[in-house]
């Protein structure tokens, strides 16, 4: 039975209440021609063996990195995750938990977090980090705001240098499009990185931040120490975007770089590439910027009999306080994604860490010089050096090479004309620590054939 809690004098009274003569009259303003004219088309109920086996067969059409050879990246990487990381998450007190509106009872839950908050600041080597946003793109976009809010809308502008993801980009866009926000994208240059000149002239006192992404959207190491001098010239803020955050176990920190604010994705950090998420998005920043920040920070105080305790410490969020002063209307606690990134980082440690980092890089210096003997492809990027992915040029299309190889069992990068500009032979290829080299052989072999056509 449907469940419908309104009765047909309840609705009267509300339509009454409000001048209407009808349920009907209030989409009348929506056109006819996008109204739905008939019923849906939903097939009839089935047996629960029946839905069970019908899902299965569904799901069976999916293809995942457990049945097939793939080196996809571009903003979702195949790491392994140890079984305790899952194990931990499918505790109850965590996985029902959705967010501390009672932080005084979930002393758990707020530890957890500030466990998060400081791992997290630690590996970018900033100040502080947040309690999570929804995922890189998302960050990217509140960290934009954030540098307008830094300087109290005096300045407007931000300044994207070089290569950075564009799905980010066309996030933040949704997001800043408004006469009170000015968004300048610069393209990169010809070794797919930085133009400085170009960003040099790109400056004035009315930028309020500059965004580079490192390693930047074709895995190269962009030259973040050329934009913090720059965007210092004209007093902006420096933003270092990534999609990647396992590089940093090997690279140099953006913090000491001497970044600002700091955001991306952590799916990496414990988490599966899934068709779209659930993922993480990480934003650190400077001390002094603590109060434009979105969302809440949870801190570590003592309570009165002097026992450790944990606290929401700032909370800016509009279900904190009012709306028009909320420094973010579309901010969360990704509590559950958060939890799987921290159990996953301490496991690893920082010798860990830095030893998966190492291992994805061995891995894509291998797979890039395997490709090197596959005749045609080439290296539009030449040694510029990179980090776990890089840009492969094949030729005729790459799409359709994609098509070709996946239908052999490997996915040979992404093929980079899916993103608006970007050219139809090019490919970008990822390697991580499940790289192996029966994969790589698999995958020159393939290639090889496909491009033979």
């Amino acid at each position: 039975m449907r469940y419908i809690p309104h009765t047909p004098e309840d609705q009267c009274s509300m339509l009454d209440t409000i001048g209407a003569s009808s349920v009907e009259e209030l989409f009348c303003s929506i056109p006819s021609d996008c109204r739905l004219q008939a019923g849906i088309d939903i097939p009839e109920g089935l047996a629960e063996c029946e839905v069970l086996a019908r899902c299965s067969s569904l799901a069976s059409a999916n293809v995942d990195t457990t049945r097939i050879i793939s080196f996809a990246g571009g903003g979702a990487y195949h790491h392994f995750i140890p079984s305790a990381v899952d194990q931990l998450l499918l505790r109850s007190e965590f996985y029902t938990a959705y967010t501390p509106y009672q932080p005084e009872v979930s002393q758990g839950t707020l530890q957890a977090v500030f466990e998060f908050q400081t791992m997290v600041a630690r590996l970018l080597e900033m100040d502080l980090s947040n309690a999570s946003l929804y995922d890189g793109s998302t960050a990217l976009s509140e960290a934009t705001l954030m540098c307008a809010r830094v300087f109290k809308g005096k300045r407007t502008k931000v300044v994207f240098a070089g290569a950075i993801h564009p799905e980010y980009l066309a996030v933040v866009r949704t997001s800043i499009e408004d006469p009170e926000h000015d968004m300048v994208v610069i393209p990169p240059g010809p070794d797919g990185r930085l133009d400085r000149e170009a960003l040099r002239l790109a400056l004035d006192d009315t930028v309020a931040g500059v965004v580079v992404q490192y390693p930047n959207f074709f895995g190269l190491l962009e030259d973040v120490q050329a934009a913090r001098t720059l965007s210092s010239a004209v007093g902006a803020l420096l933003v270092v975007s990534f999609t990647e955050p396992v590089a940093f176990g090997l690279l140099k920190a953006p913090g000491e770089f001497g970044a600002d604010i700091v955001v991306g994705e952590g799916q990496s950090l414990g988490m599966p590439p899934s068709f779209g998420g659930p993922y993480l998005g990480l934003l650190t920043c400077r001390k002094e910027f603590v109060r434009s920040v979105p969302g809440r920070l949870v801190g570590q105080t003592v309570d009165r009999n002097g026992n450790q305790c944990f606290v929401i410490t700032l909370a800016t969020r509009e279900q904190h306080i009012r709306r028009a002063k909320a420094t973010s209307n579309i901010c969360t606690n990704q509590g559950l994604c958060a939890l799987a990134s921290s159990i996953y980082m301490s496991l690893l440690g920082a010798n860990g860490f830095s030893k998966l980092s190492t291992l994805n890089h061995q891995a894509a210096v291998t797979v890039r010089e395997a490709l090197a003997s596959v005749p045609g492809v080439t290296f539009p990027h030449g040694d510029v050096p990179f980090f776990n992915e890089f840009v492969v040029q094949v030729p005729g299309s790459a799409a359709s090479l994609v098509d070709r190889m996946v239908a052999e069992g490997v996915v040979p990068g992404v093929a980079l004309s899916r993103f608006p500009g970007l050219p139809e032979n090019q490919l970008l290829v990822t390697a991580t620590e499940l790289t192996t080299r029966e994969h790589i052989q698999r995958y020159v072999e393939v290639l090889g054939q496909a491009i033979l056509g």
